[in-house]
C-alpha cells in the first residue's frame, strides 16, 4: 500500500505500479462536507448537502484525466461497458455495480463505506474494470461478470491482475448464517474465510479473502490487498457499519 496526496490536495491510497494502469481509493480527509459525511463526501445519496458534493467531485476531478464514470450501484451483478451502450440508466447514472473499459483516460469509479472496491486489469493494459463487491453481489457473481466482460474486448490477454482496496475487515465483520452459506454452500474452501468470534460466537467474515478466492478461481493471478480496515480507521475512511449516517469514498482507475 502507497498513500498518495494529488495537486488537488486529495488523499488516498494505491497499491503496486501498473503497466498502464492508474489507480487510487480517496480518503475522507479534505473535502467541503459538514459532519457526519466530513469531508470529502463523494456519494450523491446519503442526504449530504447536493453542493457540498459538487465542490468535493469537482476537487477530484482536478486530479483525474477526465469526468469519472459514475454509477448507481444497488448490490448486483451488472457490468456497463463505458465504451458502449444499452445499460438501463437510473436520472441519467448507468445502474450497475461494475464497469469496463478498453479506451485510455477514461476513469472508472466504485463508492463504498465497507463494502470491497476491486480494480482488474490484464497484464498489458489493455482492458480495465473495477467492481463494487458487497457479500451480496461477491457471492451472486459479480466480478466473474466483470471478468467476462473484459475477456469480451480482450480475449487474447495472457494474464489477470487484481487490487483489492479499503473494506470490513473481519474482525467487524459480522455475519449471519444466511451469509456463509451463500458462501460455502457454493464452493466448501469458502469456509476458511470464516470463523466464529470469541464471546459471540457469532460468524465473521473475511470479505477480501472470499474476493480473493473467488478471482483466483476465475483465472486472476496476481491479487494485491490493500489491507486497510474502513471500520477501524475513522480518520481515513467512511464506514456504513461503524455509522450509518455517513459518506462514500471512491475507488477510481483508468487506462494511460
Amino acid at each position: 500500500m502507497t498513500i498518495i496526496s494529488l495537486e488537488s490536495g486529495v488523499r488516498g491510497v494505491t497499491g503496486e505500479a501498473w503497466r498502464g494502469v492508474r489507480y487510487f481509493c480517496t480518503w475522507r480527509v479534505g473535502g467541503e462536507s459538514p459532519p457526519p459525511w466530513d469531508s470529502l463526501n463523494l456519494g450523491t445519496h446519503v442526504q449530504d448537502a447536493p453542493g457540498a458534493v459538487s465542490s468535493n467531485r469537482a476537487r477530484l476531478r482536478r486530479s483525474l484525466p477526465a469526468e469519472p464514470l459514475w454509477l448507481e450501484q444497488v448490490h448486483g451483478t451488472q457490468v456497463c461497458d463505458a465504451d458502449g451502450s444499452g445499460v438501463w440508466r437510473m436520472n441519467g447514472t448507468p445502474c450497475a455495480d461494475a464497469a469496463v473499459t478498453t479506451e485510455s483516460g477514461r476513469p472508472l469509479a466504485i463508492m463504498t463505506a465497507d463494502c470491497l472496491p476491486v480494480v482488474l486489469a490484464d497484464e498489458a493494459g489493455r482492458v480495465l474494470g473495477v467492481a463494487h463487491a458487497g457479500w451480496r453481489g461477491l457471492a451472486a457473481g459479480v466480478l466473474e461478470n466483470t471478468l467476462s466482460a473484459m475477456r469480451a474486448h480482450c480475449s487474447d490477454a495472457g494474464s489477470w491482475r487484481a487490487w483489492l482496496g479499503p473494506a470490513i475487515g473481519q474482525p467487524a465483520f459480522e455475519v449471519g448464517e444466511e451469509v456463509r452459506e451463500a458462501f460455502v454452500g457454493a464452493d466448501s474452501a469458502a469456509a476458511a474465510c470464516f470463523v466464529r468470534w470469541p464471546g459471540s460466537g457469532r460468524w465473521h467474515a473475511d470479505l477480501a479473502g472470499l474476493a480473493r478466492l473467488r478471482l483466483a478461481r476465475a483465472g486472476v493471478a496476481r491479487i494485491e490487498l490493500s489491507g486497510e480496515c474502513t471500520h477501524a480507521r475513522a480518520d481515513r475512511y467512511f464506514s456504513y457499519r461503524r455509522e450509518a449516517r455517513t459518506g462514500r469514498q471512491a475507488t477510481l482507475a483508468w487506462l494511460v
